[in-house]
């Protein structure tokens, strides 16, 4: 049986992963005049999150997100005991990747913060509803047939990808508190951090109620 050392351990690999690579392609994209571009960050996102599922989805889960963790909590999928030392280590993993970047690269400004292009109202909108059709599509593609488990992390990184490619420019698409709140930390750039704390809070959660409602009316 997995213990919650190991849970707690891959959960800090994949997160550090995911923003190291997520954010640092943006970083990378900026400091070379756009060699990434857009389409490549947002299939960054989508190839690392998916290559995390797989290599410890077994081990925990692999949520790498805090909004997700609350998402499987509210759907009666994780226990309550362990969600403050989930989100603890993902932050932890998160904030490790973005000092890790920091120093990598000390000429970025903002290593790949995510902040609103255009109103608060509009990105904390957008940033709802992207969580909410990716948990929603996270509690779908992990509950059922063990085919559909061998395919849940291409489903998964393709909806980050394609949410980060429509939405990316608006918002930051980042759907995600941990990685939001890490380079806003480190940059001490905190203006906007509350819309990607609390936006995709809410939209996991607000998922749960769909997927049941699906479920339900499926019999």
């Amino acid at each position: 049986m997995t213990s919650l050392r190991q849970k707690l351990l891959a959960e800090f690999i994949g997160t550090f992963a995911l923003v190291f690579a997520g954010t640092g392609a943006i970083v990378i994209d900026t400091l070379s005049g756009g060699q990434i571009t857009h389409v490549g960050v947002a299939l960054t996102f989508g190839l690392i999150v998916l290559a995390m599922i797989y290599t410890v989805g077994d081990v925990s889960g692999a949520h790498l997100n805090p909004a997700v963790t609350l998402g499987f909590l509210s759907a009666g999928r994780f226990p309550a005991r362990d969600v403050a030392p989930y989100i603890g280590v993902q932050m932890a993993g998160a904030i490790a990747a973005s000092l890790t970047l920091r120093l990598m690269f000390p000429a970025s400004t903002f290593l790949g913060n995510t902040v609103p292009s255009g109103p608060f109202a509009q990105s904390f909108i957008l940033e709802f509803l992207l969580t909410l059709l990716l948990m929603f599509v996270i509690l779908n593609v992990s509950h059922g047939s063990k085919e559909k488990g061998l395919t849940a992390g291409i489903v998964i990184g393709a909806v980050i990808a394609l949410e980060a490619l429509f939405a990316g420019p608006v918002c930051g698409a980042s759907m995600n508190p941990a990685r939001s709140f890490a380079p806003a930390v480190v940059t001490g750039q905190l203006g906007a951090v509350w819309i990607y704390l609390a936006a995709p809070v809410l939209g996991a959660v607000a998922a749960v109620p769909v997927f049941a409602a699906l479920r339900s009316s499926r019999g």
